[in-house]
């Protein structure tokens, strides 16, 4: 436990009421279910933009990025740098094209160019990628509380629960944005100071070349140029592919919002590693003995002024819970529109409400649970491995839905979708293979997509 003055708790307990009560009154008109999943498509490009960076800069980005760099240095920063960079490909090249199809839903997109079967498969593919990313983001937030407060693992995680349901369960996308909003801001400006104190710090170390000799501390591929480059594809193609990201540029009031909604989520996000990669090297040098997921909150506590320091932990942990809250959004969206609508034809309004608000409540609780029963694990590898798993089966049929519409049938994209994915889970958890699963699960994508392609080529030729 970090023993907290009077003024940390004072300026922690101020931040969080102002944020809550900010969202709340912001979200009080949100009483329909596409108020709640994309508030009535009429976001504006900075409403879009804290919806997609306040789901990105959660527990992962903060807590997790300082854990890494207490260990690895500098190469932490390509958590929030592939973030970035993937979404001003999303930016660029999806999407116009995704808010012109009128849609809500990934999965809804894929069904109306591969059939209905692509709908539902494409929910559970992208909900188990997107949940993996909550216990990244459950995991930090967990053990953060647990240290201000001295509490147990479950009463921390049983907070974080009720602190979600406060954030998105009553506003849903235009609480997530609201709440993205304000905490990037208190981010920048505690993350930001703390990192200049901690990098002047480090520059006065007069034993600064022995302690942090150049590999692995200042290369961006300490842990192996493949391992790297395999993260940061993950990172990349999983953020394409995923539902939160896409719901707010569904959401946007038009395409030209849209895009540049994303683009400044990207601006804003990929900053945000370097001040925690100075803070966890910092807390290496200074306090070697401690946890690494640590390193961040503890750094907050004890070297910045109390009142700025309580700001700043309040900040990080809005961070972790509007992560969380904006992912669990996405499966609840995904759930209510392609399953509730979708198979169970459930069209009364307030009943697809009512499952949107529930799954987000399921899926926060089970975050919970999956990150109380792997305390030990690296924050940012849950992440990479979400990217992974989400990206490996619908990257390309999607990608060809946009870029190369009819071209691949129906039978074909659902194969594609179901085999790639089961064999990337099964390369992971089956044979423990040290391979990226997002190349396992993208070569046989790739591989029967071709077969696809061909077989309708063949088949075009010989009916002309």
């Amino acid at each position: 436990m970090i023993s907290l003055t009077s003024g940390h708790l004072f300026s922690m307990a101020a931040t969080l009421l102002v944020i809550l009560s900010i969202t709340l009154y912001s979200t009080r008109s949100v009483r329909s279910a596409e108020g709640f999943s994309l508030y009535g498509r009429s976001s504006g490009a900075m409403l879009i933009a804290g919806g997609i960076s306040g789901a990105c800069v959660g527990g992962a980005a903060t807590i997790g990025t300082a854990q890494m760099a207490f260990s690895l240095g500098l190469s932490a920063w390509w958590f929030t740098l592939g973030e970035g960079l993937a979404l001003i490909l999303l930016a660029v090249f999806y999407a116009s094209p995704l808010r012109k199809s009128g849609l809500e839903t990934l999965p809804q997109y894929l069904s109306v160019h591969y059939g209905a079967t692509a709908g539902p498969l494409a929910t559970g593919i992208s909900s188990i990628g997107i949940l993996f990313s909550a216990v990244a983001s459950a995991l930090s937030g967990i053990s953060m509380i647990a240290l201000i407060f001295d509490l147990a693992p479950w009463r921390a995680a049983a907070i974080i629960v009720l602190l979600v349901a406060a954030s998105v369960f009553f506003g849903g996308f235009k609480g997530a944005g609201v709440s993205g909003l304000l905490k990037m801001a208190i981010i920048w400006m505690t993350l930001f100071i703390a990192g200049a104190i901690a990098s002047l710090a480090l520059a006065r170390m007069a034993d600064f070349d022995t302690v942090f000799p150049a590999f692995p501390w200042f290369s961006m591929a300490a842990r192996g140029v493949p391992d790297c480059l395999g993260n940061l594809a993950s990172l990349v193609v999983g953020m394409i592919c995923t539902q939160t990201y896409i719901q707010a540029i569904f959401s946007a009031s038009d395409t030209k919002v849209a895009a540049i909604g994303t683009l400044t989520a990207a601006l804003i996000t990929i900053p945000v590693g370097l001040p925690s990669v100075a803070v966890g090297m910092f807390m290496h040098a200074a306090h070697p003995d401690i946890q690494p997921i640590l390193a961040l909150p503890m750094y907050l506590a004890l070297y910045l002024p109390s009142w700025l320091g309580g700001i700043g932990l309040a900040g990080i942990l809005f961070s972790i819970v509007g992560s969380i809250a904006g992912l669990a959004l996405g499966i609840g969206t995904m759930v209510s529109r392609d399953i509730g609508r979708g198979i169970l034809h459930i069209v009364n309004d307030r009943r697809i409400l009512l499952i949107n608000r529930v799954t987000v409540l399921a899926v926060t609780c089970l975050a919970m649970v999956i990150a109380l029963t792997n305390a030990e694990t690296y924050v940012l590898d849950w992440n990479y491995m979400s990217m992974a798993l989400r990206g490996a089966g619908v990257f390309i049929p999607m990608t060809l839905a946009i870029f190369w519409t009819h071209h691949l049938t129906a039978s074909w994209a659902v194969l594609s979708m179901a085999a790639s994915t089961a064999i990337a889970v099964f390369s992971r958890f089956g044979l423990g293979l040290s391979i990226n699963p997002l190349f396992v699960g993208l070569s046989v994508s790739l591989l029967i997509v071709s077969l696809g392609l061909i077989v309708s080529i063949a088949h075009n030729g010989r009916a002309a």
